[in-house]
């Protein structure tokens, strides 16, 4: 028995978000040198506004080592500050500076106009039936 790798769904699914997440890092990595785990922090605190690092890392699917370095280097920015818990001083919660919400703003219109330029090259139906489709798979997933 053999695999067709190019027709195997995950390896399909994976290429394709590859190939969409590099041409969607190229304009915030053009505009702000972000990389993607920074992209992922500055928009799970934009959409959220507080948020542990163990919580970023579980919603955005990151190792906790890349969602340490996302966090450093945006407070090096001065775009994130990081606050202790008063339940548990071994948490600190996370949320952006004016500096960092004022990026985040700028970089949503950008996101918005990215995704509906992809899905406006098909069809409505076709447009319809991959976002059930991933609502589908998610469920199914996880």
């Amino acid at each position: 028995m053999t695999l067709e790798l190019e027709r195997f769904l995950p390896y399909r699914l994976n290429r394709l978000a590859d190939v969409i997440s590099r041409d969607f890092a190229k304009i915030y990595r053009d505009r702000y040198g972000l990389t993607r785990p920074e992209w992922r922090l500055l928009a799970a605190l934009g959409q959220y506004e507080r948020m542990t690092a163990t919580a970023v890392g579980q919603h955005s699917a990151m190792h906790k080592t890349k969602v340490s370095r996302a966090v450093s280097a945006l407070e090096k920015r001065l775009w994130l500050k990081r606050s202790p818990s008063a339940e548990d001083r071994r948490v600190e919660h996370l949320t952006l500076t004016k500096a960092g919400q004022a990026a985040y703003r700028e970089l949503v219109p950008f996101a918005k106009s990215f995704e509906e330029n992809l899905l406006a090259n098909m069809s409505p139906a076709d447009r319809d039936a991959v976002l059930r489709g991933l609502a589908a798979l998610e469920r199914a997933g996880g």
